[in-house]
């Protein structure tokens, strides 16, 4: 007997349907909600202060100061959200960096050393103090929260004795300048700071061919991207906001020496964290540590780099803060730990690890920044204002929470 078999093939899956351009939007919505949401609560604080100190936030000279007076909270942020990231926690960053502004202050002062030498040294300073921390949590074994809690105590003791409880004073003036200064002026008289008109053109220019060749990636791999109108009010939309914060320094003493630091540091660390492998090995060992050694990721190596980059940063800090109070004091550093830790959870990182970014950490300390400004200026008390940063800091960890439970759910 012959049997005769019929293949049947299987309906081919109708292809989806194009998702509208609202979908797309609600999609990147979710898909960022943390980061997009600090940006709306960012923006909305400064129009709240804008209009409650009658235009007083947005003066150029306030918008420098408050380049310059957050700076190194920013700084501390960045390294705290990679570390974060990894799974860790270090308190030591504000003693450490009191301890290095200490070192940097004898160096220049009592030992006439010239002010980049004394740079470079604090920063391997830096280096060597939280390779010191990075050694006993990524080999030995020691909780991160035990040995940087160690590490405040030792390096607070340590600053006290380098500083023999006084202060030491005055700075050369180019040390000054690193949280001080600003750009020199160049070329012909303007109403505007020349320098500072062709730093924001050329960001300008950097932004609009990187927004075109990520649409352009999108594309090519058939990934959803926004449509071609929506994609140009994007970028019209990033555009208006660096020509105003341009024409806002530039109408003042133009960009602010830190400031180029800043932007130097989220461009390397952002390239760092998205694009190098030891980035993405940090957000491995966060997410999953046991998966991520089982694939194969150092994770002894990795954090030890992670804490290695962060005594970098505290040491950075340290000397930004020094020298904008001209002056190595036992007294500084104190809580700094704590508002790079508020930045950073503000600006999108998890309790668990694994989640967040450079940029983010930068959001939050401006959303903190913006905060203190802003209420001091409006004559709100110092003990409201922590009352209300600890409200801000609450509401940012509680919706992340609430924001996992609605994902698993």
């Amino acid at each position: 007997m012959t049997t005769t078999t019929t293949r049947s093939s299987a309906p081919s899956p109708a292809p989806s349907p194009a998702r509208s351009a609202g979908e797309l939007l609600l999609a990147g919505l979710r898909n960022n909600m943390r980061q997009y949401g600090m940006l709306v609560a960012l923006a909305l604080i400064v129009v709240l202060f804008q209009i409650w100190t009658d235009g007083t936030l947005l003066l150029p000279n306030n918008v420098s100061n408050l380049v310059q007076q957050n700076s190194y909270i920013l700084i501390l942020a960045m390294g705290m959200m990679i570390v974060i990231i990894a799974g860790h926690i270090d308190l030591s960053v504000g003693s450490l960096a009191a301890f290095v502004g200490a070192l940097a202050a004898v160096m220049m002062v009592k030992h006439d050393m010239p002010w980049a030498l004394a740079l470079v040294l604090s920063l391997l300073i830096g280096a060597a103090a939280g390779a010191w921390q990075g050694f006993w949590i990524a080999y030995v074994g020691i909780p991160s929260f035990i040995v940087t809690l160690a590490g405040m105590l030792l390096f607070r003791g340590a600053t006290q004795i380098v500083l023999e409880g006084q202060s030491i004073a005055p700075f050369p003036k180019g040390f000054q300048n690193i949280a001080q200064g600003f750009i020199p002026e160049m070329g012909p008289y303007t109403q505007y700071h020349n320098p500072t008109l062709l730093i924001g053109l050329a960001v300008v220019a950097v932004i609009l061919f990187q927004e075109w060749r990520d649409r352009r990636r999108q594309t090519a791999y058939e990934l959803d991207v926004l449509p071609f109108n929506l994609w140009l009010l994007k970028c019209a939309a990033i555009v208006a906001a660096v020509v105003a914060f341009t024409l806002t320094l530039a109408s003042y003493h133009g960009v602010p020496v830190v400031l180029l630091i800043l932007c130097a540091l989220l461009i390397g660390l952002g390239f760092v964290m998205r694009n190098a492998v030891v980035g993405r090995h940090v957000y491995a060992l966060g997410g999953n540590k046991a998966a991520a050694k089982l694939s194969g990721v150092k994770d002894k190596r990795v954090t030890f780099l992670v804490f290695v980059n962060m005594g970098v940063l505290a040491a950075l800090a340290g000397c930004v803060y020094a020298a904008r109070l001209n002056a190595g004091t036992p007294q500084a550093g104190i809580n700094f730990e704590l508002e790079a830790i508020a930045a950073a959870f503000i600006g999108g990182a998890s309790m668990s690890g694994g989640v967040g970014t450079v940029l983010g950490a930068i959001i939050g300390g401006l959303v903190l920044g913006v905060l203190n400004n802003g209420m001091s200026l409006v004559g709100i008390g110092t003990d409201y204002q922590q009352v209300i940063k600890g409200l801000v800091l609450l509401a940012a960890v509680g919706f992340d929470v609430w924001n996992k439970r609605k994902v698993g759910s």
